[in-house]
């Protein structure tokens, strides 16, 4: 059970005993929400067994849920059967895998997050205007990898500000950067200016490529932080939003900060001493792992959460156009 406080969260002397809040926004954003949905439709449309390439989202929960359902992952497509169906994750993929897909003639349903396509629609764009392209990243994470394959000739990765020494380019005035979408904003903008210190003329994207869940997801953190014992965040050890929550949190002040992927990963030691327990989630967590984490709070006598929000988000994507099309043919749109 929760009560809702505005922001920021103030606890007075008699409060600060013991406390519980709860970071609003948290969970699902509606790139995660428009894939999971995808699955489950495309299951309920066309029957078991729909392949799926890589994890649909990066939460190990939701991706069993949907194997029950009979969803297969899959690491690349030379695993799906000929002529199959298969859904591409929300994290992207690049050109060569819709080539392989049609090469094996199977029914491709792109359900890659709106605000990732976005970043690959700008890195053809500074391709075709012969630009050389920082993708600013982390080197394996399949985002990286879709957005690099859209111009492989043309891009690099950037990790961090140590790897600005060594980018060696075309034309210093000619250079462009990008980013994964799932980074800390903090931590973009000090590559970014490390970039820009050896390339003045650097050009930015139209758009801040970090997704408006994940800022509003650090925000809501850097909010409930400051005065914290302890800040739980509840996630996958591959989603790397999830991960920099624990890393905003420790820089917005909290004591300590762990990350589980639910709540059978608590240890009891951290709540030694612990009066004020901040609780949020990644963007592919479903509120049910939150409530269970909650649950276990308040056997332990803490109080019932109070969520802090910080933001508001009230953005819908609509399924991809193959679905929906197929949907609508079946007369269930």
């Amino acid at each position: 059970m929760t009560t809702d406080v505005g922001m920021p969260a103030i606890l007075s002397p008699e409060e600060a005993e013991r406390a519980v809040l709860l970071a609003a926004p948290r969970g699902y954003c509606a790139g995660v929400d428009r894939a999971v949905v995808t699955v489950e439709k495309a299951l309920e449309l066309y029957g078991a067994p729909v392949y799926v390439r890589k994890q649909i989202v990066h939460n190990k929960h939701v991706v069993a849920d949907l194997e029950s359902r009979g969803a297969v992952f899959v690491e690349e497509i030379a695993e799906v059967p000929h002529g199959a169906t298969v859904v591409f994750s929300a994290h992207g993929v690049s050109p060569e895998v819709h080539r392989e897909s049609a090469e094996r003639e199977l029914k491709t349903i792109d359900a890659t997050c709106p605000l990732v396509t976005k970043v690959h629609h700008e890195a053809k764009r500074f391709a075709a205007d012969d630009y050389d392209i920082l993708l600013i990243g982390h080197e394996g994470h399949e985002e990286v990898e879709g957005t690099a394959g859209e111009a492989p000739d043309h891009i690099q990765l950037v990790q961090s500000p140590a790897d600005v020494p060594g980018i060696v380019v075309r034309d210093p005035a000619r250079v462009a950067w990008l980013s994964q979408t799932t980074l800390s904003v903090d931590e973009t903008l000090e590559t970014v200016a490390a970039i820009r210190e050896r390339f003045p003329l650097l050009l930015d994207p139209p758009s801040d490529d970090i997704c408006y869940a994940t800022q509003n997801r650090q925000l809501a953190v850097k909010e409930i932080s400051p005065g914290a014992d302890l800040v739980i965040v509840v996630g996958s050890a591959n989603s790397s939003n999830s991960v920099r929550l624990v890393e905003v949190a420790l820089d917005a002040g909290a004591l300590a900060s762990y990350r589980i992927d639910d709540v059978s990963e608590i240890d009891e030691a951290w709540l030694d001493g612990v009066s004020t327990v901040s609780v949020t989630s990644g963007a592919s967590v479903p509120e049910a792992l939150v409530d269970g984490v909650l649950a276990y709070l308040s056997e332990r006598g803490y109080p019932d959460a109070r969520a802090v929000h910080s933001a508001e988000e009230s953005l819908i994507f609509s399924l991809p156009k193959e679905l929906r099309r197929d949907l609508k043919a079946a007369g269930r749109s």
